[in-house]
């Protein structure tokens, strides 16, 4: 085994100046390049609409409302490209894909990503052409992007400055106007600080339709039969570790939790789509504990009575349930120095912070006298003041120029 993880390690060092020039290569030159020349060749359409998504080739659930109302409000026609970064199909492939898109782009008069984006920042955009930034976080927890740059998890800032992700951006929308300094000084917008704007969060829409929230619990008892009468707790954490090579965490111990609630409660477990192998459910657990990554993580919160996760932005989503949710943060100080938070972490979370099963345990077994709605309520409207269920109606008519728009 030693000798295949040197093995492994060699081959990294050897291939990691190879994929560093590839890079500087493609976003330095091949992407500006052949973009300008579709630019040349290519007028604006102002009918169109390209939303994009750099990790996956799966659309992600941040464009399609957005996508139906540009339709139907102004007769915008929209395209999807994925470009299936962390999907495995090589740097090669990859860049191929991005070449092909500097068509697309040239030709739409407004482009739509909700991540970082590289390949959007590295071109000379043309001036007719709208770019928006629907970002696929609530709040802000986490850090991300040029706050991470003294973070383990961030890359050095020189890299980061070197090949910028949010460049080219005339909107980035967000929850609340609490969080707009932290998507500044994440996406280096301080010159152009009105460029955020608290609009709203277009996904987060669909938990003030009651047709979507009386569906999705018979969709999920569609996907998880042996529900039957018990309530759902959902256990949804982040990764751990480089996007990359990202991992689960296996400290909540499934089994005690089983042996305590079953009879009451079942747990689906979403881990994030970053980790690709993660931990096995304990043998004899099967009753009660069941990964769900087939179902979107917005139908499993609309369908589940309690959340435990740890720092993941779902608990912003979440809040607007107004349901019971707990933070699992056994590695919180480990976590604080990989990446870090924006807010101080005891004081932000609206719900107990718990560091062993023991205590998970006692707070679900006791959640009716534990449940704090009133801190709920405050953290709500907080961080999500502008979430209401016409995000989507007033980032579209921003995106459009309707000038009567207010932020919330």
């Amino acid at each position: 085994m030693k000798r295949k993880a040197f093995a492994r390690k060699v081959k990294y060092l050897i291939k990691q100046p190879v994929r560093f020039a590839a890079k500087d290569w493609a976003l330095g030159f091949a992407f500006p390049r052949t973009y300008a020349k579709m630019v040349a060749k290519y007028d604006v359409d102002p009918r169109r609409a390209l939303f994009l998504d750099v990790k996956s080739r799966q659309m992600p659930d941040s464009f399609p409302l957005v996508m139906a109302y540009l339709k139907g409000a102004y007769d915008i026609e929209s395209t999807f490209v994925g470009l299936g970064q962390n999907e495995n199909a090589g740097w090669v492939e990859y860049y191929k894909r991005c070449l092909a898109l500097m068509g697309e782009l040239a030709r739409a008069k407004y482009v739509f990503v909700c991540d970082a984006c590289d390949v959007l920042s590295c071109l000379p955009l043309r001036p007719e052409t709208k770019a928006v930034q629907l970002w696929h976080a609530c709040g802000a927890f986490k850090k991300f992007g040029m706050s991470t740059a003294d973070k383990i998890f961030g890359g050095s800032r020189r890299e980061k400055e070197r090949h910028p992700f949010y460049e080219n951006l005339s909107l980035v929308t967000v929850s609340s106007a609490e969080v707009c300094w932290a998507y500044r000084e994440a996406m280096v917008l301080d010159q152009t600080p009105d460029v955020v704007q608290p609009l709203g969060v277009s996904r987060t829409d669909v938990f003030f339709d009651a047709t979507f929230l009386a569906e999705a619990r018979a969709i999920v008892e569609t996907a998880v039969p042996s529900i039957s009468n018990r309530k759902v707790i959902l256990y949804a954490p982040t990764f751990r570790g480089r996007v990359g090579e990202a991992t689960g965490p296996d400290a909540l111990d499934i089994e005690a939790l089983a042996a305590a609630l079953s009879d009451d409660y079942v747990l689906l477990i979403k881990h994030h789509p970053y980790v690709k192998k993660p931990p096995a459910i304990p043998a004899g657990c099967e009753h009660f504990a069941f990964m769900v990554p087939q179902v979107p993580t917005d139908i499993l919160m609309a369908a589940a009575d309690a959340c435990i996760s740890d720092y993941s932005s779902i608990v912003f989503e979440y809040s607007l349930l107004d349901r019971p949710m707990a933070f699992f943060a056994y590695d919180l100080e480990e976590y604080d120095d990989w990446r870090g938070f924006y807010y101080n972490y005891d004081e932000l979370t609206p719900g107990p912070v718990l560091r062993s099963t023991e205590e998970v345990l006692d707070y679900l077994l006791n959640l009716d006298e534990r449940f704090d709605a009133a801190a709920l309520a405050v953290f709500r409207e907080k961080f999500m003041a502008a979430c209401d269920g016409r995000a989507t109606e007033r980032i579209c008519r921003a995106v459009m120029g309707d000038e009567s728009v207010s932020p919330v």
